[in-house]
């Protein structure tokens, strides 16, 4: 463990002061609420400074391997709360903020999330930075400075609307620009090549469009450790200055050209890639980032070191899914034409230097570009693609002799795309599944010929989340008993949390375990109260499902079963029902039109339950506005029930199932993803299984046999529900409105395949878990010892293993530890 130098309140207090004169001419009792937050931010930011400054001489010292992080998405939610954590300095400034009639939870509230990423992906970079810099290990992560994020979700009359997130409009205190560090990033073009006078070919790009990659820098500050990392995300500026002379010509357009080409790479994440326009910006994106993120690494690499072909000695580009794989062909672009390297020197520096996490088991999720927008918006990465390819068709053929079916199951350039996963593949020396059910179904099924041919980079890395964010900080009650009960060190090695399980039987221990959930469950109801205007009771049980909108993730079979219950209860007012809060909070992609219909579904029905005093507040549906990092943490804390019901074989990991885990919720899912490894670890007596198995499923798509039809004329539950999709039931305005819906489950009137998803196939195994939920939840003792014994076992699930893992199996970094303590907050120079 690190150890800062003595907190010193008065400096720390004298700073906030000057901060709040210096930055709005104003007195801290004049200060408003967001006002203060940049106050502390700026000053809470000066300690940063110094610990991140020691890092980057030590670093500079060792010379230890760095890994790049290169990912489209870092869902890094609020920094304050989180860096002083890490900085061991909560309680420290949450007391000198009281002593100044500041509230520091008030203060926190103010922060917006950084508009960085939107799901999974996302969230698992920012709990793996954490890791990295708490571990001791030298990291960059690197991705685009998003000015209005994916979008704020907004919901109005029960539709999803998209607003911006402009999350930058009082400016963020924990950023660094770092304009020293610039790159220039070019589009379009053609390529012209010179030969010199020994007779190589120099590749020169002309006729380009291009713009600056302004990188700002962000503090990923480790717990305990001193190690502060840095997240490198690149905003974009115009490459020249406003044309004022063609504005003067009246040429307004051509005036702000450049300024609007910088301004649009870098406005939204996942700009809606349903019109070519639209993908032509996703693929500029990812070459601005990655570009600038590889130039960087490359001069930053040369300037201790002489020796390029040595470069992946000292570095490694994770790939974080296919999005950076243009990584792999602008290393070989900058080693070959800015270093003159051959190209089987560059080969062998780049198959070094690159490896891939794989993060999506479906398919047609794997990245394709076509090539004629590929070439013409990157005509030399193109070109270098196209040896690639050409070389590993080669290869193909060799490995497989006569058989044109492996090349055109395997190469990367094929039918008019260039598919990426498959560039990643081959070029890099890692191939990484995120659960080990998702890595056997790449080897077995997806990948299958990759893994055949070159079985050898294929591994499997579970995915983790950091306890620090989503227990230490997002529970602190929970967080409390647990260091009570088994002492701090879980803090930094999870698995130590197992000592919790000898309480487990314990009726003091549970009593003291159940009230923290209810006060967390209370917090949960205030919130919904405040953002939702509805009551919601905490003793009712509280079945959460929040994470991106996806088919796959079936939350359109949680909502038909609430619509199910709601019947029965409606048949038989008298029946014994135990109170439920179904809680929802999902975005939906802008252009997804069924998962936004989705969405209005659930709020549909959210609008006619609630409003029903004849069941007796049996049932409420909640759709929680705008999921994000900072709700979720409120979320998490005081779920009794866990939805992690994706159809088998769909989901790669999940790591929403390892939050509410942590915090002592219980599962109820199929056996897909990371559940199957949880299941493990801690009994599947203590989760709700249902459903079909992988393997079923997988035969079912594979040979037929599934008609969701006979469901619908055998089961008429199933089917009144189904019915009422279409009978205005929930929609009297429109009873057509939920058609879509309707149709993809029984292909009526669609082209695609029914139920694809097997949410009916499912279904009644889902009810019949539920049943189980509500049976075991009414005796407490036994719901309480299932609890306790999830958190106990959660150990596994730490992205500090993860992070371990990767560093032991995949990247082999050097361990770094500060020998000179930092200087802690409010603390002068000595």
């Amino acid at each position: 463990m690190y150890y800062t130098k003595q907190f010193n309140k008065e400096k720390f207090k004298d700073s906030i002061e000057e901060n709040c004169k210096t930055l709005f001419r104003k007195t801290v009792d004049e200060a408003s609420e967001d006002q203060i937050f940049q106050a502390v931010g700026y000053a809470v930011k000066d300690t940063i400074i110094e610990q991140w400054m020691l890092t980057q001489k030590a670093y500079e010292k060792e010379d230890p391997k760095t890994v790049y992080y290169l990912s489209m998405e870092f869902l890094m939610g609020r920094a304050l709360g989180n860096n002083l954590l890490n900085l061991c300095e909560y309680e420290e400034v949450q007391s000198a903020l009281k002593e100044m009639g500041i509230d520091l939870n008030l203060v926190e509230d103010q922060e917006p999330d950084a508009a960085l990423g939107n799901g999974g992906l996302g969230r698992l970079a920012a709990c793996f930075l954490d890791s990295l810099a708490t571990l001791g290990y030298s990291a960059y992560g690197c991705g685009i400075r998003y000015r209005y994020g994916m979008f704020k979700q907004k919901i109005k009359n029960g539709f999803q609307y998209e607003v911006p997130d402009d999350w930058l409009k009082d400016g963020n205190p924990f950023e660094l620009r770092r304009r020293e560090y610039k790159k220039e990033v070019k589009f379009g073009g053609y390529v012209r090549v010179e030969t010199d006078e020994n007779g190589r070919n120099h590749f020169i790009q002309e006729g380009y469009q291009s713009v600056m990659a302004i990188p700002y820098d962000m503090p990923i500050v480790g717990y305990g450790s001193g190690i502060v990392n840095t997240l490198r995300i690149w905003d974009a500026e115009p490459a020249e200055c406003f044309h004022l002379d063609s504005f003067d010509k009246g040429d307004y357009k051509k005036a702000v050209e450049q300024e609007n080409l910088a301004k649009n790479i870098v406005e939204v994440l996942y700009p809606n890639d349903n019109h070519y326009a639209g993908k032509e910006l996703r693929l500029k994106q990812q070459y601005f980032f990655i570009s600038a993120s590889v130039q960087e690494a490359v001069d930053k690499y040369m300037r201790k070191h002489d020796d390029i072909r040595k470069f992946a000695e000292k570095n490694v580009f994770q790939l974080n899914d296919t999005h950076p794989t243009v990584a792999i062909p602008e290393l070989m672009r900058v080693l070959m034409d800015e270093y003159y390297l051959s190209w089987d020197e560059a080969w062998e520096v780049t198959t070094k230097t690159c490896a891939y996490t794989n993060h999506t088991i479906m398919k047609e999720a794997l990245e394709r570009w076509p090539i004629e927008l590929f070439s013409r918006l990157l005509p030399r990465v193109y070109q270098i693609i196209e040896e690639i390819n050409r070389r590993f068709c080669l290869r193909i053929a060799e490995h497989y002799p006569n058989s044109q079916d492996k090349v055109k199951n395997m190469a990367i350039i094929y039918d008019g795309q260039v598919r990426m996963a498959y560039l990643a593949i081959w070029a890099g020396f890692s191939v990484n599944g995120v659960a080990r059910l998702h890595t056997e179904i790449l080897k077995t099924q997806e990948l299958k010929d990759f893994y055949e041919m070159m079985p050898q980079k294929f591994n499997n890395k579970t995915n983790g989340i950091t306890q620090r964010r989503f227990l230490l900080h997002g529970n602190p009650l929970l967080a409390q008993w647990v260091t009570d009960h088994v002492g701090p060190e879980w803090i930094t090695d999870l698995p130590r949390i197992k000592g919790i399980a000898v309480y487990a039987d314990d009726e003091r221990s549970q009593s003291e375990f159940m009230n923290i959930k209810f006060r967390n469950k209370q917090r949960l109801a205030k919130y919904i109260l405040e953002h939702n205007g509805i009551e919601v009771d905490p003793r009712s049980i509280f079945d959460v499902q929040v994470k991106r909108l996806h088919e796959y993730k079936r939350q359109l079979m949680n909502i038909l079963h609430v619509m199910y219950l709601y019947n029965k209860i409606k048949a038989h007012p008298e029946m014994d029902f135990y109170p439920r809060t179904f809680i929802f909070g999902a975005k939906a992609s802008a252009g997804y039109r069924v998962a936004k219909l989705t969405i209005k579904l659930i709020n549909s029905v959210a609008d006619v339950i609630n409003n029903d005093a004849s069941i007796n507040n049996k049932l409420k549906v909640v759709f929680i506005e705008d999921y994000r990092v900072s709700n979720a943490e409120i979320i998490f804390a005081a779920a009794d029930v866990s939805e992690q019901i994706s159809t088998a074989s769909k989901e790669a990991s999940g790591t929403g199932c390892m939050k509410f885990m942590l915090n002592g919720a219980l599962t109820l899912g199929t056996m897909d993803g990371a559940n199957v490894e949880m299941a493990e670890e801690v009994g599947s007596e203590n989760m709700f299984i249902f459903g079909m198995s992988a393997e079923e499923v997988i035969n079912y798509e594979n040979n037929g046999g599934y008609n969701p039809m006979d469901i619908f004329n055998h089961d008429p539950e199933v089917r009144e529900v189904l019915t009422q999709l279409i009978n205005g039931f929930y929609s009297k305005d429109d009873p057509e409105r939920f058609r879509e819906l309707y149709n993809s489950l029984l292909n009526t009137q669609s082209t695609s395949k029914a139920d694809r998803y097997f949410i009916l196939k499912d279904f009644r195994s889902y009810a019949e878990a539920q049943e189980r939920v509500e049976a075991e939840y009414q005796d407490t003792a036994l719901w309480a010892k299932k609890a306790v014994l999830n958190v106990a076992s959660v150990g596994k699930f730490s992205s500090d293993r993860t992070i371990q893992q990767y560093v032991d199996e995949i990247w082999h970094l050097d361990h770094v530890e500060l020998k000179k303590p930092a200087i802690s907050i409010g603390k002068e120079n000595e």
